[in-house]
């Protein structure tokens, strides 16, 4: 009987041994994904959020449709850990016909298990670059391009794809089409379609992680979600600084303006919506807090008078706050001058006309309550000898002249003390 056990014991050993190397074989499914536009957190979150779900249903592959022109740094090195983290296969499909994938996208096609491309795309132009595609300066230009290359050759060593070429599309911009890709072994793949693809890759062994079974598995598209659309649009980084002025400019109107409402609320949503971006983004605290100080001047020029000063100190606050808002360096994250440019000047204008109008409004003469009769005419209704009644702004008051006046004549208000009246004749 003890034989008899140990023998169920080594069979069920052995079998579980055999089956290891198979992926996929909990859930049979293919989970694929479609990666379009520029490279952001939002991007990062969704295609992680992805390789997570992946994992938890034991898929046999997830395959990423890709078509970008390349993103941020940081959003792509986030990518590219996390898939080569993975323990399902991942297949980097750069498709449909026309679609590239450069810069950013070159990295995430290396750091596949299986990269792929359609007919007529393309892959490569990966020299980094600043926000808005401005050269970085040499110094700091040759540190990210020399860190780039490094990350880029481990990943396609790693990969067994071609690091020579990998280097010359980081410090030259090469780009090649799918077939140069596939003949210089940049890629494994070209498909046709996402049908031709799994044909091709069926049965692939992937190093660490089994062979593909992907015969009559069920496909799963996975689409993105509300908030990583949202978080994808507005973590730009330009697009988070406008948001972010939006907020403020709506602010300072709403607190110039007590009961207006519509710009305050706008600028609430606005800077809830630019503070979600910010966390995300390589933002720096003495960029946000020099903002902050600007606000901070505009609001105090309208309960001061500093004949200007305040509102020259809150522009200088505001122009270096928006120069240091993001720690660019390697990361590639850096405000567009394009952008900062005119934002200053526009959101510059705006809180010193706000303020001009509020002075004004503190010296402007009152023209309601008591203060605002001063200067009026009125009619005598009850002779003044030396008190009598006058009609003023339709209401009669009682008042008090130096000289007698008749009824009828016209007087005009020179003083008034609580509900009396000092008039003076016309």
């Amino acid at each position: 009987m003890m034989r008899f056990f140990y023998s169920v014991a080594i069979a069920v050993i052995i079998l579980t041994m055999t089956a290891a190397p198979s992926v996929g074989a909990a859930s049979g499914e293919i989970v694929t994904v479609t990666v379009s536009g520029a490279i952001s957190p939002g991007t990062a979150s969704f295609i992680i959020k992805s390789i997570d779900d992946a994992e938890a249903q034991q898929a046999a592959c997830l395959i990423i449709s890709l078509d970008t022109p390349g993103g941020l740094v940081d959003a792509m090195r986030d990518i590219v850990k996390r898939i080569m983290a993975s323990r399902v296969p991942v297949v980097v499909y750069v498709s449909p016909s026309g679609a590239r994938a450069a810069s950013a996208g070159v990295m995430i096609t290396m750091a596949a298990d299986i990269a792929a491309m359609a007919p007529g795309t393309n892959i490569g132009a990966a020299h980094p670059v600043g926000a808005g595609g401005k050269d970085i300066d040499d110094t700091m230009g040759e540190k990210v391009t020399n860190d780039m290359v490094a990350h880029a050759r481990s990943v396609a060593e790693k990969r067994g794809r071609n690091a020579d070429w990998v280097e010359r599309a980081i410090r030259e911009s090469a780009s090649i089409t799918e077939t140069v890709a596939l003949s210089t072994n940049v890629i494994n793949v070209v498909a046709d379609d996402l049908t031709d693809l799994i044909g091709q890759i069926d049965g692939k062994e992937i190093p660490g992680k089994g062979t593909l079974k992907l015969k009559g598995a069920v496909i799963r598209q996975v689409e993105e979600g509300l908030r990583s659309k949202i978080l994808r649009t507005i973590s730009d980084p330009n697009i988070a600084y406008i948001l972010m002025m939006i907020g403020l400019a709506g602010l300072y109107f709403e607190l110039s303006h007590p009961g207006a409402i519509f710009p305050g609320v706008v600028g609430g949503i606005s800077l809830i919506l630019a503070f979600f971006a910010f966390q995300t983004l390589p933002v720096s605290t003495a960029g946000i807090l020099l903002i902050m100080l600007a606000l901070i001047f505009f609001i105090m020029e309208m309960k001061i008078t500093s004949y200007g000063m305040l509102s020259v100190a809150g522009i200088v606050s505001l122009l270096l706050g928006s120069m240091m808002l993001y720690e660019g360096g390697e990361t590639g994250v850096r405000l567009s001058m394009q952008v900062l440019v005119p934002t200053v000047a526009v959101v510059s204008l705006f809180f010193s006309a706000v303020a001009a109008l509020v002075f004004r409004a503190h010296l402007r003469q009152p023209a309601s309550g008591a203060e605002g009769l001063v200067g009026e005419i009125g009619v005598v209704k009850e002779a003044l000898s030396p008190e009598g009644k006058v009609l003023v702004h339709g209401e009669l008051w009682w008042a008090n002249s130096d000289a007698p006046i008749d009824e009828g004549m016209k007087v005009r208000v020179t003083a008034v003390d609580r509900l009396k009246l000092t008039v003076e004749p016309m």
